[in-house]
């Protein structure tokens, strides 16, 4: 099968990250020939009856875990991508990894035979499922030390499992500058010819799989196949075989890859990597390997269930919720950004902040500018402040826009989500994060936090921070911060929207995504924008491209009831917009376009009446002017 264009990717499923630098080695020796990245992936399972959400926790310890494997191989050019995926089953979760990433490989490890008491299996449960019906080429490792591999053995017998055997160990051969040596045995009494004709079609395979590589041929003669291997294996310091194209004989229905290649992989010396070429994939695919969990009503039933929105969004939480800590080895989040090519821009928008614009400027560029080059572009995006904001700012040698400034042909308005759609015109980052510069806690976790799922999980493409939100006022204090957020914004997300009901705060002011996706959208102007984008952006790339992560505490000035009170009705009226347009229905009447507010003063009330509410920019990518400074700058 000819193999598509771009990286060759291999997935590596991992139960003990600990027993996998051998692994991570031999998949880092086979990107001699071509561009290849690895994804490291850890599976949780979690159990019928137990809400997927349960597992975040166990999830975050297995990214934790898996933070070591990059530093397993030997080649510091392969990039090594690590992933944790939820499931009932460890199988399904493989399979659903080897469709998102494209995986042409997976490479398992194997710890030996199941031990007594154990479901009878080839490999392990998890191993024979995947393996029955590769969806991609499949490799078991037996593990038995893999030290300095001065010479590699290939034993052939012919198939398309043999050439990807042999396409194998030729890159391996490369990476790890070994002698590769391609056995072939024929039955003894043969007589000359016989022999002469094996050697000559044992080279023309070679030759055909094993360009710009030294190969050492042998054709020997044996009574047993098997023998021979295991006795010329000895020999290597590794041992690569290909699975028998038609299991044959007795006990054929469990064998994965034939008898005599498990039998190689069970008792020779060496560390043994048995490989199997991919099968079509099919919707008999899933449906066999649900069926190998147990009788099809209960595998028909647990398919429904992953299915289902509850279970599609407990599923997101425990994948796709983070914490900052998982993201503080700053170096190598550099090297995951200069790999990929990236440019990081910060934007800060203010209004009136005097008080913290120069901690968050210094907090933000010490660490992460100074320090270490995680941040491009750091930029004050201003909405007219009368203190010192902008003065401070400058002092600190940050540029700043007023965004009334910006695009002035397009008119302004007032309000932080019209700096945020303006600041995308300025900043030129291809990753671009917005924090709130009100907090006066700032820590730099607040900005790299967001950046590390972006990094590190090429499939997500927006984030948002979450935290503790303590309410101060007056010298009384509580946790209960974030009142809008649990009076009305989750409310009308679990209504409304429940596929985003596993948002923890979906108005946080600190977020970051991926540009091309943030200029595809059209912000709110004001109070709105954090539940239009999310809305918005949940539809464009659904829920596996949103994260969530917890920088820890926020604090930062809590406005008064009345303030609330308008922002709460800004952004119901947003969300019912949003509604309208789904459901192709009309919620609002012109009455939804003034809020009255009761106001108290000297006994007496009275209605205010306000016009409130927000505009709406379209995405950034229709407007002319950007699509020009975008090329120039490409230019």
């Amino acid at each position: 099968m000819a193999r598509r264009r771009g990286p060759y990717r291999i997935l590596m499923p991992l139960a003990n990250p600990r027993t996998a630098r051998d692994l991570v080695r031999i998949g880092s020796h086979l990107a001699q020939r071509r561009t290849t990245e690895i994804t490291a992936l850890g599976i949780v399972e979690v159990p019928e009856g137990v809400s997927l959400a349960e597992g975040a926790n166990r999830a975050r310890d297995a990214r934790r875990l898996l933070q070591r494997v990059p530093n397993f191989r030997d080649d510091a050019s392969v990039e090594v991508r690590t992933a944790v995926r939820i499931g009932r089953q460890a199988s399904d979760g493989i399979v659903e990894a080897v469709a998102e990433i494209g995986a042409d490989l997976v490479i398992f490890g194997w710890g030996g035979p199941p031990r007594q008491g154990q479901r009878r299996a080839v490999f392990s449960t998890t191993i024979d499922d995947v393996v029955r019906d590769a969806p991609c080429d499949i490799a078991v490792v037996k593990q038995r030390g893999l030290g300095t591999v001065g010479s590699i053995l290939v034993p052939i017998r012919g198939g398309p499992n043999a050439e990807l055997a042999l396409t194998l160990a030729a890159d391996l051969a490369l990476g790890f500058a070994a002698e590769l040596v391609v056995l072939h045995v024929v039955p003894p009494g043969g007589g000359a010819d016989a022999l002469a004709r094996s050697e000559a079609a044992l080279e023309g395979l070679v030759k055909r799989h094993t360009r710009g590589v030294t190969v050492k041929s042998l054709v020997v003669e044996a009574p047993t196949v098997r023998a021979a291997i295991l006795r010329e294996s000895a020999r290597h310091d590794l041992v690569v075989v290909g699975a028998a194209s038609e299991p044959t004989g007795s006990g054929a229905g469990r064998r994965l890859f034939g008898r005599l290649a498990e039998t190689v992989a069970a008792r020779a010396r060496p560390t043994v990597m048995v490989v199997k070429s991919r099968q079509p994939v099919t919707a008999g695919t899933f449906e066999h390997l649900r069926a190998e969990a147990g009788s099809l009503p209960a595998a028909d039933a647990a398919f429904e269930e992953s299915s289902t929105l509850p279970t599609m969004v407990d599923r997101w939480f425990a994948e796709n919720t983070f914490h900052a800590s998982e993201f503080r080895d700053l170096r190598r989040l550099v090297e995951l950004k200069e790999r990929q090519g990236l440019t990081i821009s910060v934007g800060l928008p203010t209004l009136n902040e005097e008080r913290t614009i120069g901690l968050v400027i210094r907090k933000i560029r010490d660490a992460l500018m100074d320090r270490v080059p995680l941040v491009d572009e750091l930029l004050v995006v201003d909405s007219a402040s009368t203190d010192r904001t902008v003065a401070i700012a400058r002092e600190l040698g940050v540029p700043v826009r007023q965004h009334d400034e910006i695009l002035p042909e397009l008119g302004a308005h007032v309000g932080k989500g019209e700096a945020l759609w303006k600041s995308l015109y300025e900043l030129r980052g291809d990753l671009v994060v917005w924090v709130d510069t009100d907090i006066r806690n700032i820590q730099p976790r607040f900005v790299y936090g967001l950046l590390g799922p972006l990094l590190r999980e090429p499939r997500i493409q927006y984030v948002k921070g979450f935290y503790e939100r303590p309410l101060i006022a007056d010298g009384w204090r509580s946790d209960e911060g974030g009142r809008v957020t649990e009076l009305t914004a989750r409310p009308l997300i679990n209504l409304f929207f429940p596929e985003l009901s596993g948002v923890i705060q979906p108005l946080s002011g600190e977020y970051a995504g991926r540009r091309e996706l943030l200029e595809s959208v059209p912000f709110f102007t004001g109070y709105a924008v954090e539940i239009g984008l999310l809305i918005d952006i949940a539809d464009r790339v659904g829920l596996s491209g949103i994260g969530q992560v917890d920088l820890e505490r926020r604090i930062h000035r809590n406005q008064s009831l009345s303030d609330l009170s308008r922002m709460a009705f800004v952004i119901m009226k947003a969300a019912m917009a949003k509604l309208e347009e789904r459901q192709r229905l009309e919620l609002l009447t012109d009455m939804g376009e003034r809020m009255k507010q009761i106001r108290q003063e000297d006994g007496r009330f009275t209605l205010d009446v306000r016009e409130v509410g927000d505009a709406v920019r379209p995405p950034m990518n229709t407007i002319p002017a950007y699509l020009a400074r975008r090329k120039a700058l490409r230019s």
